[in-house]
């Protein structure tokens, strides 16, 4: 059947910047995806989407003008329901032929299947394919449903009577089958093949679209907009590269600002600007800051990644004499420049220590107090802490800093911007002359903040980091702040990673059980709930940690084999996974686990405890003999090894059991009626499972 590549286009007022990628993405994918599943594209169809900050367009390739019809299986009811005893039809069958169009005749057509334990009648019937002018107008609709708003605008049509719902008031619909348009309505708009170009630059207007193939082009030579969303970052990528190498510069790396920036703008045309160097005076943090998040510049670093006093503008107009842009831009920021380096002159005429009582007057939690109170119990956990990895001077330190951690909450530069806790601390310490090692924990107390990003850059920053990660943590589940589902306002499942990270990658030996229950003894929580509160952010912690581990590349089996042992260092994790993973490699690991399992199997289902010994005296059959023997020589070699944490070694000397656990389950009957042999042999057993799983569960490995 004959086809012709499909345009689709919402023309609107200007859409949120930030969430422009994500609405057309989804309006192209949902439409697309529509169409498909009524049979209105081939197996070739292809689909492209355009995002502009006035439109949300998508060019789908070889769709159809009229789907083509499909024979389907239509189940009508029981056959103890249709027919009589004598095989004719009855009053039900017949009403429900008749209310499909059909009449007595179709009943010879009627075919009988089971369907599960009781047969059915079952009718073949034509479906007629989708015509493309329904077809889209429902694949549209059902895009503009499912676009991820979380806000619409309710606002009135041309009539004055109507309204409708939609992320801003849309202007324009152009729906072009090759060069036919398509009968459509939507958002009150009726579809035309005439769109809108670049508010001041276009060359005509409208654009009056030859075809659905021509749309980029021609919004590009006539209309003065590049349509396309990854076209219009490329070119401003370029743009920005090409500026920056004239000045011997390179513009900052930031992806999200070059996503908002490409939603601002239609036909990108990057300029030149400048400040005074006087402003360099500020940490550049701050300067940076400034300029993207209120101007969307992009400022320009030396070879050094030193901030320098030339930025980039983005302008969605190209005039011949850009000098207006330019020094109008330059006026704009230069008050927020000058806003930084004030807060930053006002706020070193106070040292950090003289504000921390003004912390107590900031609400933390309602049910944890305020910042002042937080901070002496993150002081309390750093010391402890401090203390345990590295004596007297580090627990100083750590003190130190993690007093002085929040208190530039109170500057006027982190009220300005809250992005810059932590770093100002580090600035305000080093002008008051602090140990840099304190200064830059105060600034690394936040890290990691997201997965992936780096951790605190010495070891008094790892113990404020750690400390305030716990209190938070340990702090909130102690008043039942537990994420749900999809829901972690206080953004737990990030500190509960940061702790894992710190505590793993520095290879710190802290115990994780009692690092959390010497943290909980700081918080109001009854004795009797400290147990199972305990137990609640472990389980958390690990889920956490599982995850984490899998996307690394470690498999379910070698993760759940370690972690089910929940090892008191999860700086030992790493080396126990590897150790496992070594192991699976062996050609008698699969008999190991699986016997593993089978061990543990058997000793479940024991009544009491048993004991892991035996009496040589009470072994009578050679496999069990031979069994014993394997163990005696096995066990000091894998015990030694795990001792000195060779734990690859440990579980490769287990390689020796595999003959004699297979003989032992192949001749020997555990379950013996003599009471003290059967006893003797579960002792045996026991032995064996305590060998086999001090590295990991080793059952995990089982299929």
């Amino acid at each position: 059947m004959a086809s012709q590549n499909l345009l689709v286009e919402l023309f609107v007022e200007e859409l949120p910047p930030k969430a422009l990628k994500k609405l057309g993405e989804s309006f192209a994918n949902t439409l697309f995806e529509s169409l498909k599943t009524q049979g209105l594209t081939t197996t070739s169809s292809t689909a492209t989407d355009f995002a502009s900050p006035r439109r949300l367009a998508v060019h789908a390739t070889q769709v159809l003008a009229v789907a083509p019809d499909n024979a389907i299986t239509q189940k009508l009811m029981p056959v103890s329901v249709g027919l009589d005893a004598n095989g004719n039809a009855t009053p039900a069958l017949l009403k429900r032929l008749n209310g499909m169009g059909l009449d007595e005749s179709a009943v010879a057509r009627l075919t009988k299947q089971m369907d599960g334990k009781n047969e059915a009648l079952f009718l073949e019937v034509i479906q007629k394919g989708a015509v493309l002018n329904e077809g889209l107008q429902k694949a549209i609709e059902e895009a503009i449903q499912k676009l991820p708003i979380p806000k619409v605008m309710t606002y009135q049509l041309a009539d004055g009577w109507s309204s409708v719902n939609f992320v801003r008031p849309a202007h324009g619909l152009v729906a072009l089958h090759g060069s036919d348009i398509i009968a459509i309505n939507v958002l009150g708009l009726t579809a035309s093949n005439q769109t809108q170009g670049h508010r001041f630059e276009a060359a005509v207007s409208p654009v009056v679209l030859k075809n659905a193939d021509t749309y980029a082009e021609q919004l590009k030579t006539e209309g003065a907009v590049i349509a396309s969303f990854a076209e219009r970052r490329a070119e401003i990528v370029r743009q920005l590269n090409a500026a920056a190498a004239k000045q011997n510069l390179k513009p900052i790396d930031d992806d999200a600002l070059l996503d908002e920036v490409s939603a601002l703008v239609e036909r990108p045309n990057v300029l030149l600007g400048q400040f005074e160097e006087v402003y360099l005076e500020v940490p550049q943090e701050c300067l940076i800051l400034t300029m993207k998040a209120n101007q969307k510049y992009f400022p320009l670093l030396d070879a050094n990644d030193k901030l320098t006093n030339k930025f980039l503008i983005v302008s969605n107009i190209s005039p011949d004499d850009a000098s207006a842009v330019i020094g109008g831009n330059e006026r704009v920021v230069r008050p927020r420049l000058a806003d930084a380096k004030f807060f930053f002159d006002q706020d070193r005429k106070k040292t950090l220590e003289s504000r921390l009582t003004n912390l107590d007057k900031v609400v933390y939690h309602n049910k944890l107090g305020s910042q002042g109170e937080r901070t002496q119990r993150v002081r309390a956990i750093a010391k402890a802490i401090g203390q345990q990895l590295g004596g007297d001077a580090l627990a100083a330190k750590a003190d130190q800093a993690a007093q002085l951690a929040k208190a530039d909450l109170i500057t006027d530069m982190v009220g300005e911007f809250p992005e810059l806790q932590g770093i100002m601390g580090r600035y305000y310490a080093q002008h008051e002359g602090l140990d840099n090692d304190v200064a830059f924990a105060i600034e690394d107390h936040y890290k990691p903040r997201f997965a992936g990003d780096e951790l605190p850059r010495n070891q008094t920053g790892v113990v404020i980091a750690l400390a305030d990660k716990l209190d938070t943590l340990v702090g909130l589940f102690s008043i039942g702040e537990k994420p749900t589902g999809d829901k972690d306002p206080f953004g737990l499942r990030r500190q509960a990673l940061g702790i894992i990270r710190m505590l793993i990658e520095c290879e710190l030996p802290l115990q994780f059980g009692a690092l959390i229950h010497d943290v909980l003894a700081l918080f109001n929580i009854a004795a009797s709930a400290q147990a199972a509160t305990v137990q609640a952010i472990k389980e958390f912690c690990f889920d956490r940690l599982s995850v984490s581990l899998r996307e690394q590349g470690s498999s379910p089996q070698e993760v759940d084999a370690v972690l089910s042992l929940n090892p008191v260092l999860l700086s030992e994790i790493p080396q126990r996974l590897a150790a496992v993973r070594a192991f699976s490699a062996l050609e008698e690991a699969p008999a190991l686990a699986a016997a593993n399992k089978r061990v543990g199997n058997i000793l479940k289902k024991v009544e009491g405890i048993v004991e892991a010994t035996v009496d040589v005296g009470l072994l009578k059959e050679p496999a069990e003999i031979a069994l014993n023997t394997a163990l005696d020589e096995v066990k000091p070699l894998a015990y030694a090894a795990f001792e000195s944490g060779d734990y690859t070694a440990s579980l490769k000397a287990l390689a020796a059991l595999k003959a004699p656990v297979d003989a032992f389950f192949d001749n020997v009957m555990v379950n013996a009626d003599d009471p003290a042999l059967k006893a003797n042999r579960l002792g045996l057993l026991a032995i064996l499972h305590q060998a086999m799983n001090r590295v990991a569960d080793l059952s995990k490995l089982a299929n």
